[in-house]
């Protein structure tokens, strides 16, 4: 059984110690695919380091709403440079996070725009991050992103926010929080989502899922997530990971 994890942040300082063990545990679990996503600037070229070193790991790079303040045009500049890499197949995370606030709304909603139009413009699926802001995130991918090409990650909506995203185009990732007692919003929407329109995630190091919470999180725990998605779906582990690992192929790498 091969395993995908659609969405990690290995480039962080959080594997700085045992980068290369956790990688190489990967392999040993049967990961055939890992997305590394560089979610500001200074993590930009270690993620492309990290996709030249190692064959199952690809890249997106964008700018997270966190860090919406520090977007400027030589960030563009730094950002079309970045993707020319052949193994950079998505742009973001990009969006809005209305829970912490790092960055003014004001300036997170333009931001959040004009990646939108850029991800357009470089032809890659884009990796959306909405946090506490469904109505204004819904919003601006209706108004910005007629494509709706690309997934949003980390989903915690409901299901009515589920069939709006769905009716733009997006795929849906679920994430470790899936197996937590209070995700029964989640675990519902799951049911209603199409099976070709899913993706799992660690979202690693964060969102551990049970029986790990607490710890840091690792890509092969999407082992987990997906075992969890399978149950709800009253479907085997090893079909459903077959289905998640078709469905990132074919929006990440075009296959």
């Amino acid at each position: 059984m091969m395993f995908v994890d659609s969405h990690c942040h290995l480039e962080m300082e959080s594997y700085q110690s045992d980068r290369e063990d956790v990688i190489r545990k990967c392999i040993d679990e049967g990961m055939e695919y890992i997305l590394t996503v560089g979610t500001e600037e200074s993590y930009f070229e270690s993620v492309i380091d990290l996709v030249d070193r190692y064959p199952i790991i690809y890249g997106a790079i964008g700018i997270h709403p966190h860090n919406a303040r520090d977007y400027s045009d030589r960030t563009e500049d730094v950002i079309r440079q970045a993707v020319k890499h052949d193994k950079i197949v998505g742009y973001g995370e990009v969006g809005l996070d209305f829970f912490k606030d790092h960055s003014p709304r004001d300036i997170q909603k333009a931001v959040f725009a004009r990646q939108l139009a850029l991800a357009g413009e470089l032809d890659l699926p884009v990796i959306i991050h909405s946090r506490d802001a469904k109505k204004e995130t819904i919003e601006i991918l209706k108004r910005e992103y007629k494509s709706g090409r690309g997934v949003i990650h980390c989903f915690s909506y409901d299901r009515a926010a589920a069939g709006e995203f769905l009716d733009m185009g997006f795929l849906i990732s679920i994430p470790g929080t899936v197996t937590y007692k209070t995700a029964g919003a989640l675990r519902e929407a799951i049911h209603y989502i199409p099976p070709e329109r899913l993706l799992a995630e660690t979202d690693a190091p964060f969102l551990t899922p049970t029986p790990h919470r607490g710890k840091r999180n690792l890509p092969w725990y999407v082992k987990i997530t997906i075992a969890a998605i399978a149950a709800e779906l009253n479907i085997t582990t090893e079909k459903m990971a077959g289905i998640l690992r078709d469905n990132f192929v074919k929006l990440f790498l075009k296959q």
